[in-house]
């Protein structure tokens, strides 16, 4: 079960915390239209684990970053208002935290996950 509060400890529990000046949070959750506007009664998300550890490693190294977590609900039904995805950043500055936080979910979203939508 994805859980946003035992992210943020697991944030706060790093041993370079002290080095963090933003943590930087997303919340994906399942909307109730496509983006062309069709109903969506809910979906569901398969993920490629092997291309998720390789990004969220890549993304570690760059510059001021601290920590990156990603969980993602998978391989069940979720419902329209269910949290599909939590991304956490720590870093040192903003510029650097979303700027991480950015390429980490356009990368997740275009090489790690595949979705089926139900519709109406």
């Amino acid at each position: 079960m994805m859980n946003l509060e035992q992210i943020k400890e697991r944030i706060k529990a790093h041993p370079d915390y002290s080095k963090a000046g933003m943590v930087l949070y997303h919340n994906g959750v399942v909307r109730k239209t496509t983006r062309d506007g069709k109903e969506v009664t809910g979906l569901s998300i398969k993920v490629d684990h092997e291309k998720l550890n390789e990004i969220i490693k890549e993304q570690k190294a760059k510059l001021g970053i601290v920590e990156i977590i990603v969980d993602i609900a998978e391989d069940r039904p979720l419902n329209v208002g269910d949290d599909v995805m939590y991304i956490a950043v720590a870093g040192d500055i903003r510029e650097n935290v979303i700027a991480t936080l950015t390429e980490t979910l356009n990368r997740i979203k275009a090489e790690v996950t595949s979705k089926t939508q139900f519709m109406k």
